[in-house]
């Protein structure tokens, strides 16, 4: 009995994990007002017939705070990654000088900086629930097993603790992401 307990808690934590992980991709994402490669992370480009990541075709660097550099390492990359970058909507103008594409990443307005503050906290939200459901998904799992009422309010607690500890953890890291995005 000990080792389905364990077991349940042990999946909710790595769920809870999980959640973590998945919002700190995600937070990635937002641009906080300095150039940073992972803006570059959902960009996808026409390789060969299919959809592959940019990463897997270029290398992306930040020669300063407010420039990407994109160097394909295929020259005839030049046309597809442009147009990747623009298809994935993230307001960027790429320039090519036929070496490679240059983003010159504009500063942030007030407006669009509260707008990404309430992008952050949207995904923030989503894993506060990916957290809540994992809890709720143990919690039904203890109910399946025979267990004293005791040994399954303890249990319940311990996953309580857990879920706390998490969103905490969210709070947190959302903290951290709206400075960013505020500090100009």
């Amino acid at each position: 009995m000990e080792d389905e307990i364990e077991f349940i808690i042990d999946s909710a934590k790595e769920g809870m994990e999980k959640a973590i992980t998945h919002l700190n991709k995600q937070l990635l994402n937002i641009r906080a007002g300095k150039a940073n490669p992972a803006m570059l992370g959902s960009v996808m480009v026409e390789y060969y017939g299919s959809q592959t990541p940019l990463n897997q075709v270029a290398n992306v660097n930040t020669p300063d705070a407010r420039t990407l550099s994109i160097q394909p390492f295929e020259k005839g990359m030049i046309p597809e990654i442009e147009k990747g970058i623009q298809l994935a909507n993230l307001g960027f103008n790429p320039m090519n000088n036929g070496e490679s594409v240059i983003i010159n990443v504009p500063p942030l307005t007030e407006e669009r900086r509260k707008q990404l503050t309430k992008q952050a906290k949207a995904e923030a939200e989503d894993a506060k629930i990916g957290v809540r459901n994992d809890r709720k998904a143990a919690n039904n799992e203890l109910k399946k097993l025979d267990i004293s009422e005791d040994a399954q309010r303890d249990a319940e607690d311990e996953i309580q603790t857990l879920t706390d500890k998490y969103i905490a953890r969210i709070d947190e890291i959302l903290v951290i992401k709206e400075k960013e995005i505020m500090t100009i």
